[in-house]
C-alpha cells in the first residue's frame, strides 16, 4: 500500500504580526511548523501503513526551508519524504498549487508506485481555504473524501474504502473506491511521538527535491503569480473596540429579571432598535 501525504509548512498563528504600514503578514522571526492539520492526517496515514504495511511518502511544496517540516515528518515514521521547490511557485494560490502538487503527486506515482489514498489535512492555518485537497482531486481524477473523522473499514482486494464523514446535522457513512483523496478533520487522532531511532534516521535521510521540471511540469503559467487568479487587496488587523463589554450580576436573580435588564440595556444602546421591532410586528 502506498500513501501521499500532503503537507505545508506555515508560520506559528501565535506568533504572526501584520505590519502596521503595509498591512502585510510579517513572517521575518517568526518560527514555523507543520500546518496542525496535517498532522491528523499524517497519523492516519501512518496507522493505515502499520496495519496493511508499504510507504508512507510525505511530499510538500515551498521554499527550501521547507525540508525542515519533512524531516520533522520522517521523525514521526514517513518512509520518503520530496520536496517541490522552484522560484516559478513563488505566489501560487489555491488554485496553482493545487496543479503543481497533482503534478507531483503523478511523478511520485511514476517514480516510487501509485498512491491508493493520497491525504491531506481539511485546510491550512494560513490560507483557511480547505481548497487544496479537493483541487489535487479533480485534477487526478481522484474520488474525493472531505472532512473524513473516522477511517471505517479498507479492503485492498475489493478496493473499497468506508469512511465517516462528519457533515452539518450529523454523520455521513461513505464508501468509494481506491484510489481516492480523503482530507482529514482535526482531533481525529492524536500524533504519535517519533523513537530517537525515528529522529537519528531523520536527520540522515535524503530528502528527495524536485524542480518543476524534475516534476514533469512544463506548462509554467500554470504556477506561481502567473497562474494565480487570486488577488489578495488587503491583510489587516481588526481594530480594537474602544467600548468595553458590559457584564449582568446574575447571582440569585430569575431568569425573566435577567432578560428584562438585559433586553433594557441592548434598546438603550440602540434606541432605534425598539422602533424596528414595533414596526415590523405591525404594532
Amino acid at each position: 500500500m502506498h500513501i501521499v501525504i500532503c503537507i505545508k509548512q506555515v508560520p506559528d498563528s501565535a506568533q504572526i504580526r501584520v505590519h502596521p504600514v503595509t498591512n502585510t503578514i510579517m513572517r521575518q522571526g517568526v518560527p514555523t511548523i507543520i500546518n496542525p492539520y496535517d498532522l491528523f492526517a499524517l497519523e492516519e496515514a501512518l496507522k493505515l501503513r502499520d496495519v496493511h504495511g508499504g510507504e508512507v511518502t510525505v511530499l510538500t511544496m515551498g521554499p527550501p526551508m521547507a525540508e525542515d517540516s519533512l524531516r520533522k515528518a520522517l521523525g514521526y515514521g514517513a518512509d520518503r519524504a520530496v520536496l517541490l521547490t522552484d522560484r516559478y511557485f513563488a505566489g501560487s494560490d489555491t488554485l496553482a498549487t493545487s496543479f503543481a502538487l497533482s503534478q507531483a503527486i503523478a511523478k511520485i506515482g511514476e517514480t516510487f508506485g501509485r498512491p491508493d489514498i493520497v491525504f491531506t489535512g481539511k485546510q491550512t492555518i494560513d490560507g483557511d481555504t480547505a481548497q487544496v485537497g479537493p483541487g489535487i482531486a479533480k485534477r487526478l481524477d481522484l474520488s474525493q473524501l472531505t472532512y473524513v473523522a473516522k477511517i471505517a473499514s479498507i479492503d485492498l482486494k475489493t478496493r473499497e474504502i468506508e469512511v465517516a464523514r462528519r457533515a452539518e446535522g450529523g454523520t455521513q457513512l461513505l464508501k468509494s473506491r481506491l484510489p481516492c483523496l480523503i482530507t482529514m478533520l482535526e482531533d481525529t487522532n492524536e500524533i504519535r511521538r517519533g523513537s530517537l531511532q525515528q529522529a537519528l534516521c531523520a536527520a540522515r535521510s535524503q530528502v528527495v527535491k524536485w524542480t518543476a521540471a524534475d516534476a514533469g511540469i512544463d506548462d509554467l503559467t500554470r504556477c506561481g503569480l502567473r497562474g494565480s487568479p487570486t488577488v489578495v487587496k488587503r491583510v489587516f488587523a481588526p481594530t480594537a473596540r474602544a467600548e468595553s463589554a458590559a457584564q449582568i450580576d446574575t447571582a440569585e436573580r430569575g431568569l425573566q429579571d435577567i432578560a428584562d435588564e438585559l433586553i433594557a440595556d441592548i434598546l438603550t444602546r440602540r434606541p432605534a432598535l425598539e422602533h424596528e421591532l414595533a414596526f415590523n410586528s405591525g404594532t
